[in-house]
């Protein structure tokens, strides 16, 4: 009698136990801010068909649909490389030098846990996003003259070479975020590191036949307007969602980012209004792009008025890229992806180092080492992205081949990878 009631009471201990802590893994994931993360998800991804339209809108007609193609097929296949080994390079256990562990491969002991007071499996979803959209801008650099297999292989290999192995530094533990660098939501891992490596492809590639001499205007930028409309409301999400719970962080970061966006649109439409004699459609929504990728990794960072600075300031400096650096080099970079997304992230890297002050401060608030922090990060990504996307470039110019034929450019990317037209007219 007493065995039995000895066993009763070890099993209802245990059962009280397995409850408590049921209960407590529960408790930890919060409904408000998992619906939050999980919209803001779907925002980032929705940035990606957004980008899409706003570079086909750019681009001659006869390369629209290609120039879809390019980010829809990204979008899909960095989804594919995130699951099976990216997320675990970037964010894996046992982090270290210089990419994260291998523990969570094709996802595994990635479910419905607590991470932070998200499910882990959520958090993993939201993170590949940014992932696939980082790859996808760059493919601006080269817009009109790249093979699309040597698209995807430059794709798949860059995101091993350079994106997880940064993520992985910056956000996922490594030495990069030790040593006490900021990047509320990608002005390092997505901008800096999307514009530096575009750059190095325009250059390595070469210039598209006949520019600068013939004139390459977009051929819709109706389509561009549209495709900005979505990117600044995807946005959101993408800053926002970066607080990973719907709280005052989450406020903060979206504040910053509306104020900034509008900031970076005015002084680029008011600087081309006084040096051209008038403010285009174009260069206001390069604006925007620019106060956007200005304000990202200090989003959560900053006050709106300093958010408001850093928008014009970002303004200013991009539109000097592109109207000034560009034409002077000579390099021809499609969509202008290092003049806006590049200088932008540098930019606003540098900026979180100096206004700073919320849940971190910066040089203008006591604390010039997170300046010199910021400076350390930006380094390292430019010496990252430069050195691996020459790899990358060189491995697929040596494998697949990465330039279309000079008939197939002229008769335009739509028909010659694809055999489809964007236009039925």
């Amino acid at each position: 009698m007493k065995s039995n009631l000895k066993t009763i009471m070890c099993l209802a201990a245990a059962l009280l136990a397995a409850t408590g802590e049921a209960g407590a893994a529960e408790a930890a994931i919060d409904k408000a801010d998992t619906a939050w993360v999980l919209v803001s998800t779907a925002l980032v991804m929705f940035m990606v068909p957004g980008l899409a339209i706003f570079y086909a809108g750019m681009t001659r007609q006869k390369n629209v649909l290609s120039t879809i193609m390019q980010s829809f097929f990204i979008l899909c296949l960095i989804t594919v490389q995130w699951v099976v080994i990216g997320y675990s390079l970037s964010f894996g256990p046992g982090s270290g030098w210089p990419i994260g562990g291998l523990d969570y491969i094709g996802l595994s002991g990635v479910g419905n846990e607590p991470k932070g007071t998200i499910p882990h499996l959520l958090f993993m979803a939201f993170q590949g996003m940014f992932a696939a959209i980082t790859v996808a801008l760059i493919t601006g650099a080269f817009a009109e003259r790249m093979k699309f297999s040597a698209v995807v292989l430059f794709s798949l290999l860059w995101a091993f070479i350079v994106y997880d192995p940064l993520c992985n530094w910056v956000w996922g533990g490594g030495w990069l975020q030790s040593l006490g660098v900021l990047d509320f939501a990608g002005g390092i891992v997505v901008h800096m590191s999307s514009g530096v490596s575009a750059l190095v492809a325009a250059l390595y590639i070469g210039k598209r036949r006949g520019w600068p001499r013939e004139l390459m205007p977009p051929h819709n930028l109706t389509l561009t307007a549209i495709g900005m409309g979505i990117l600044w409301f995807g946005w959101f999400g993408f800053n926002a969602g970066s607080a990973l719970a719907s709280d005052g962080g989450a406020v903060t970061a979206f504040v910053a980012t509306n104020v900034a966006a509008a900031a970076g649109t005015l002084v680029w439409a008011f600087i081309e209004w006084a040096h051209r004699g008038k403010p285009t459609m174009l260069g206001a929504v390069s604006g925007t792009v620019a106060g956007l990728g200005s304000i990202t990794p200090a989003a959560g960072f900053v006050t709106p008025m300093a958010a408001l600075f850093i928008g014009l300031a970002g303004g200013v400096l991009c539109y000097a890229a592109v109207i000034i650096l560009k034409p002077r080099f000579g390099y021809d970079d499609t969509l202008d992806v290092f003049g806006i997304h590049g200088v932008a992230g540098t930019w606003g890297t540098l900026a979180t180092g100096l206004f700073a002050s919320i849940g971190a401060t910066g040089l203008l608030y006591g604390n010039p080492a997170q300046l010199m922090a910021q400076a350390i990060g930006a380094g390292v990504t430019v010496a990252l992205s430069v050195a691996g996307t020459l790899v990358v470039l060189l491995i697929v110019d040596h494998t697949v081949g990465i330039r279309v034929t000079k008939e197939e450019e002229i008769q335009g990317l739509d028909l010659t990878q694809h055999e489809e037209r964007g236009y039925s007219l």
